[in-house]
């Protein structure tokens, strides 16, 4: 049976519902969630970062089914749903003023409708993510889940430095209610294309632990070799036999064409 890749899907659910090849990576995903509470990851864009946060949500969901056949399945005995407050602020225009404070308001708006929560017209961004926060975790007798797909997607979309300057100011206030808010969250990940530590946005978040290269979740995005000829091995001999090449020469070949990424000292290719 051939397999049907999830060309353009980034959404768990649809994947696993329409039994697109997924590379498991839920083992990363359970250390994750057991072993820290607040964590960013940088990686290059169209490497699988959005899919990751997605898997991050159905998981806080509890979506038990969702995991049938994968290693969370085996190794979470609990699945516990919380509530989950997602952010993707990837493929928005942020290059005039207020078009960041627009996006943000139309996240929150759908989360302000969902816990039925009112607010008055000088309410803060910060402030209103609070509430929410805090409405997630009233609701639910859970804690709340914060996941921030592409973070730095307002900065990297502006070069006038004072719209610069705004964007800072305005996303420094936001992702500092995360610290402000601690006692009422359970788990917080964010994605972005840039190390955290050259934009003075996080400045509050001291228990920010960043993964982007550390050893032990090299892998969490992206392909390693021993994936590429289990999971994928199919393919690769359909297209071995289609190039009249052997199946040690596909590899080869794919690795000269897409391989090169490092994400720790390991050195293992991505």
């Amino acid at each position: 049976m051939a397999l049907i890749y999830p060309i353009g899907i980034q959404t768990f659910e649809e994947i696993i519902q329409k039994n697109y090849i997924y590379i498991d990576k839920t083992a990363y995903i359970h250390r994750l969630i057991k072993e820290g509470k607040v964590y960013f990851l940088a990686r290059p864009r169209r490497f699988g970062k959005s899919l990751l946060v997605s898997t991050l949500e159905a998981y806080f969901q509890g979506r038990k089914e969702l995991f049938k056949g994968l290693a969370m399945e085996s190794l979470e005995k609990e699945w516990i749903e919380y509530p989950v407050i997602r952010f993707d602020l990837n493929a928005q225009n942020y290059k005039t003023s207020g078009s960041l404070q627009s996006v943000l308001n139309n996240s929150l708006n759908k989360y302000e409708k969902l816990y039925n929560i009112q607010i008055d017209s000088d309410t803060t961004l910060s402030d209103r993510f609070a509430n929410i926060i805090k409405a997630a975790k009233d609701t639910f007798g859970q804690k709340a889940v914060v996941l921030i797909d592409e973070y730095d997607a307002p900065l990297l979309d502006t070069y006038d430095t004072e719209l610069q300057e705004e964007t800072r100011r305005i996303l420094h206030a936001f992702y500092g209610t995360i610290k402000r808010c601690d006692a009422d969250i359970q788990f917080v990940f964010l994605t972005g294309v840039t190390k955290f530590g050259q934009v003075n946005i996080f400045s509050g978040l001291n228990n920010l632990q960043d993964i982007s290269l550390d050893a032990r979740f090299e892998a969490i995005c992206g392909i390693t070799e021993e994936e590429l000829r289990t999971a994928m091995r199919p393919s690769i001999l359909e297209f071995a036999e289609y190039l009249n090449l052997s199946e040690d020469e596909m590899v080869a070949k794919l690795k000269q064409m897409y391989d090169g990424y490092h994400f720790s000292k390991k050195l293992t290719d991505i």
